[in-house]
């Protein structure tokens, strides 16, 4: 049996700047990976399948696990196929990637499994196949994503050292945001971000990363804040009355706050907890170093 880690993902900024001809959005987004991961495990022999110890998740051809594998081995037909099993940690439609970093540790465990291995560069391409943001996870690392999220740029060493290890506060509340949904929003709003603006303001910050990267923005929040009411009440008496600004990652639902070192997280749990109810889904994890 193999395994891969698959960690979650933040959009420190997310810039939308644009719909492309192809109907897929053109964005500028500063993201980083997370302690926080799902384990996939994969034990070559028999059919494709796929299991998880999350009932409510598709374990079907549905799933981007099995996506991937197809993907796979189109490009390397010799592949063994055999049994993945999904252990969750990620929560599905809060805009943390999860399923497609399940994708990504599929392909990593297939490269494994043969005598000739791809490599991450031909794994990425591979990814792009199975989802905007796949490419991204085959790595991990702290990077710019472009296009519709398939090319990366690697940050500079200065900005990976300010993220590296810094305490992160994830939340969730009881309902998710579908992406298409998000996009969908943002189309009817209409409110695009200038391309030269958003870069300009992010070499800004690349080039003196001291400042919360999620001031930089994100595109999706207005439309989503605008149709989920759940979400800006609750960040605003949270900044109210903690004095702790939470921003959405991603197309949500989830919502992210640098946090301090040493300093307690369950008042900030159960605040909104208060304002979410019970379901409430929150993490209190750190940047990946």
């Amino acid at each position: 049996m193999l395994t891969e880690t698959a960690p979650a993902k933040l959009n420190l900024s997310l810039a939308i700047t644009g719909r492309r001809a192809d109907g897929f959005h053109e964005l500028i987004s500063l993201v980083a990976s997370l302690e926080l991961a799902d384990t996939l495990e994969f034990t070559p022999g028999g059919e494709w399948r796929l299991t998880c110890d999350d009932p409510s998740l598709p374990v079907d051809g549905s799933n981007l696990v099995l996506k991937a594998a197809a993907a796979y081995g189109r490009h390397r037909p010799q592949v063994t196929a055999g049994h993945f099993h999904l252990r969750k940690q990620v929560p599905s439609g809060a805009g943390l990637g999860g399923g497609s970093s399940d994708a990504a540790a599929a392909l990593r465990l297939l490269d494994r499994s043969v005598t000739q291995p791809l490599g991450l560069t031909a794994l990425e391409a591979i990814a792009a196949e199975v989802g905007s943001d796949c490419p991204y996870f085959v790595r991990g690392q702290p990077a710019v994503m472009r296009g519709r999220g398939e090319r990366l740029d690697t940050i500079p060493a200065l900005a990976q050292e300010a993220l590296a290890g810094r305490r992160v506060l994830v939340a969730k509340p009881p309902f998710g945001v579908p992406t298409p949904e998000a996009y969908g929003l943002l189309m009817q709003s209409g409110a695009y971000v200038d391309s030269a603006t958003a870069e300009a303001a992010l070499a800004e910050w690349l080039a003196q990363p001291v400042r919360d990267p999620s001031s930089l923005g994100n595109t999706l929040a207005e439309p989503v804040f605008g149709k989920y009411l759940a979400l800006p009440t609750a960040l605003e008496a949270l900044s109210q009355t903690l004095g702790v600004v939470f921003r959405m990652t991603g197309s949500g639902s989830a919502c992210f706050a640098f946090y301090t070192d040493g300093a307690e997280s369950e008042s900030i749990k159960q605040a909104l907890i208060g304002q979410w109810g019970a379901g409430t889904w929150f993490c209190d994890t750190r940047i990946s170093a």
